[in-house]
């Protein structure tokens, strides 16, 4: 409960330094907001890296089916969660845009005091694949020298997140509401495309409160309670715009959730690069607005919609860790299968970066989901070892104190 009072002290303060203070006290909250962002890119790499391949290498020989799964599980649920986007989107939008003013214009931005590059070691996609080979080969072969550095590896990362970045947040989540703000960028575009917008939401919650309700249902838990639990990572996603910068609170509370460490550790960074299904909705329900609104495009049908989504869920995995990602990569896919023009792309992008922390903060959210049933099928399979039932209740336990 500290750190959601902390994120939402710094969302408010955020706001109030955008709307009212001087220029150079948002200068100052801009140049927090890119040193902390630049630590987070950073570290995000070496998160990737090292907890995907601790998280395979700890996995018995028998392990190829959770990759699998955790593969499948967040791929398809972004191919649905785009399904289910165009379907309402489709049906609700006609009577919802007509009399929608202009994309209003904000001031100018401000420039950072100090702007600090720190390069990552290496690029995510890198990290990724190499956290792959090594993990599985490690896996297979039981090598303890290497496996042994790299759990050393990743508890060197896992103190600098836990000292370091977690703290540092609220100022990152304060800086970036309060560039926000003074550009007046998400007010302007709000006051014009509200609607569409507040759609996008409702059907991240909607999605949500399904993925909880079914899991808690069928696995024997309660879903609010489940649901309660990821709230810290919802609300720190909507600071950062990044699951990928928002991996070390999900997994902690992931975890919290009574998720295996191993399995924690291995889908959560995992998904935070695979699995997009908050901003897939978010880019289907803009598009379908735009090409309702467009004189130059015709609303697609569903069959056309449906290729559109499995190239979009594969293009989405480049997107860099870090805000509007997912809409710079979709854009390609969007000119190329959707027929979308410069004027066209101009709006996606003004509709998607208005809510981007929404549609992030469903991705992390649902992370919580695959991480679920990929420790349920592991330990239905003995891959992860089953908790021991409590003396008192007789009941395994399904939650962790957190740290």
């Amino acid at each position: 409960m500290k750190l959601i009072v902390k994120l939402i002290l710094g969302i408010i303060a955020g706001l109030l330094i955008g709307l009212m203070a001087p220029d150079a006290l948002v200068r100052a909250a801009l140049t927090a907001k890119v040193i902390i962002g630049q630590l987070i890119n950073f570290t995000i790499p070496l998160i990737i890296l090292f907890y995907v391949m601790s998280g395979i290498a700890s996995l018995p020989k028998n392990s190829g089916a959770m990759l699998g799964r955790t593969v499948g599980m967040a791929y398809g649920s972004t191919i649905l969660a785009g399904i289910f986007a165009f379907l309402v989107a489709s049906n609700l939008l006609p009577g919802m845009l007509s009399g929608m003013a202009p994309v209003a214009e904000g001031r100018d931005a401000l420039t950072p005091f100090l702007d600090l590059e720190i390069p990552a070691a290496l690029p995510v996609m890198t990290a990724l694949v190499l956290a792959f080979v090594f993990g599985v080969v490690i896996s297979r072969r039981e090598l303890p020298t290497l496996k042994s550095a790299v759990f050393e590896s990743r508890e060197v990362v896992e103190v600098f997140l836990n000292r370091v970045i977690i703290p540092l947040l609220p100022l990152f989540i304060a800086g970036t509401f309060a560039e926000m703000a003074y550009e007046g960028k998400a007010l302007s575009t709000l006051d014009t495309f509200w609607k569409v917008l507040v759609l996008a939401i409702v059907m991240h919650w909607i999605w949500l409160s399904t993925a909880y309700l079914i899991t808690g249902l069928i696995q024997r838990r309660s879903p609010l309670g489940l649901l309660r639990n990821m709230l810290p990572a919802y609300l720190t996603a909507l600071g950062t715009m990044s699951s990928a910068a928002t991996i070390p609170v999900s997994l902690r509370q992931t975890k919290a959730n009574g998720v295996s460490d191993e399995v924690a550790n291995f889908s959560v960074p995992l998904c935070a690069t695979i699995h997009l299904s908050g901003s897939t909705i978010t880019i289907v329900t803009c598009a379908t607005a735009v090409m309702m609104m467009s004189h130059n495009l015709a609303l697609a049908s569903l069959g056309e919609v449906i290729p559109f989504l499995i190239m979009l869920g594969l293009t989405m995995i480049a997107a860099p860790g870090a805000p509007g990602g997912a809409v710079m990569a979709a854009l390609g896919v969007l000119g190329s299968m959707l027929g979308f023009g410069e004027a066209e792309l101009g709006l996606m992008i003004a509709l998607y970066l208005a809510q981007d922390s929404f549609g992030t903060a469903t991705n992390v959210t649902g992370d919580g989901v695959i991480a679920l049933w990929v420790d349920h099928f592991a330990r239905r399979d003995g891959v992860v070892a089953t908790p021991e039932p409590d003396a008192a209740t007789g009941e395994a336990p399904v939650a962790r104190s957190q740290p």
